[in-house]
């Protein structure tokens, strides 16, 4: 009797182990997968003779589930949050201006284009395909930050900079339906740019 007990319990810590890693297995690619974060390279700050500008990239910012609704037609939205700051040796760093610039990509499923639309640009840019659409919202190109008048010479300032990816708000519940939507609230890091005057 106490032999087949042992054989018993035996028997049930092999299949808990095998659950284990069969689970462990399931998981794993679904944590890695997700837990690439959306984060911003090449980072720049310059200026025309009117304004300073930024230049930046996003890489790993669309999710396979965000292509997915992006592909069903939901619109994803992109904020970019700016703050300059003037730097000072003796006292609190000065705030100068805050700004946000909303993007936002949408695909029609019955002309099969996608178009993106700029908080402050009144036309929408139209693309053909998928991958010159995701390339346009990745490519912070000349972002307006702050008119060169704005700012003092011979002073340092700072930006600091993040980009968030909002999760689109659906009616009917229809979140529901299209659980997916839900999983892609995320935002990058916030960066810390310097530049001169």
């Amino acid at each position: 009797m106490v032999n087949m007990k042992n054989n018993i319990s035996f028997a049930v810590k092999v299949l808990s182990v095998c659950l284990l890693m069969i689970l462990t297995a399931l998981v794993l690619p679904v944590t890695a997968r997700t837990s690439i974060m959306p984060r911003m390279v090449d980072t720049l700050i310059t200026s025309n003779t009117e304004n300073v500008l930024l230049y930046a990239r996003l890489v790993d910012c669309f999710k396979p589930e965000m292509e997915t609704a992006i592909l069903a037609g939901v619109p994803a939205v992109f904020t970019l949050q700016l703050d300059v700051y003037q730097e000072r040796s003796y006292v609190w760093n000065k705030h100068i201006i805050s700004k946000e610039v909303r993007r936002v990509i949408k695909y029609d499923n019955l002309k099969k284009i996608f178009s993106i639309t700029t908080s402050g640009v009144n036309q929408p840019v139209i693309f053909p395909d998928f991958a010159s659409a995701q390339k346009a919202m990745a490519d912070l190109n000349g972002i307006f930050v702050i008119p060169i008048a704005h700012l003092s010479k011979g002073n340092n300032y700072y930006t600091e900079v993040k980009v968030k990816i909002d999760r689109v708000r659906l009616p009917f519940n229809m979140e529901y339906v299209l659980f997916f939507v839900s999983l892609w609230d995320f935002e990058t890091p916030l960066y810390k740019i310097r530049f001169s005057y």
